[in-house]
């Protein structure tokens, strides 16, 4: 079973989300899996006025993703930024050119799940992942998210991210706070729980 980790990161939040859903995925014997990274659309000037552009280096290492690789995968997590309740546009702009692939059925059967981020606790996490959904489904992909199983994503005593729909992370006012140790047990959770049932289906 293969597996493909696809992301953009901006600030690092879903670099480190990314990088637990792979160690989850990795879980499962026989999984190999791939991190790939989104084309940037935004020019080095931009990022750096952003004060992106200095932490993106620790994740250049990631190859680019061509949209022709997903075929080659039994199943995809996309991990995206939240923007205004959505995906952000790096995503949709790599998800935009995958019309080719949907004209020929390529993902059809294959698994999908998404990861977020946003910078406050009610900050469109569930919205981002549910309107990714609709990518996923219009693909024939089967949408795997985050179960009830993964017990934490009900706790009450902290501040956190993860939902039924997906593992998620919240970055703060500030951008500074980096994901919880309970945001990345959610993540690593369904990055082995997708995994699995990827692999069921496989066979």
């Amino acid at each position: 079973m293969k597996a493909l980790v696809l992301f953009y990161s901006m600030y690092g939040h879903i670099y480190k989300m990314a990088e637990a859903i792979a160690e989850g995925a990795r879980q499962v014997p026989g999984a190999e899996v791939d991190l790939r990274r989104v084309p940037e659309t935004l020019s080095e000037e931009v990022l750096r006025k952003m004060g992106a552009f200095e932490g993106q280096k620790a994740w250049e290492h990631v190859p680019v993703a061509k949209v022709s690789e997903l075929t080659a995968y039994d199943a995809i997590f996309f991990g995206t930024p939240t923007r205004f309740g959505n995906m952000c546009g790096q995503m949709r702009q790599f998800l935009d050119a995958t019309g080719g692939l949907w004209f020929k059925g390529s993902l059809v059967g294959k698994v999908g799940s998404v990861f977020t981020s946003s910078q406050t606790q009610h900050g469109g996490q569930e919205s981002t992942i549910l309107t990714f959904h609709t990518n996923l489904l219009g693909h024939g992909m089967v949408v795997v998210g985050l179960p009830y199983t993964f017990k934490e994503q009900m706790r009450s005593d902290e501040m956190t991210g993860c939902s039924p729909y997906g593992a998620s992370t919240i970055a703060g006012n500030d951008g500074n706070r980096m994901p919880s140790e309970t945001e990345l047990a959610g993540a690593r959770f369904q990055g082995r729980h997708v995994a699995e049932i990827a692999a069921k289906l496989a066979k």
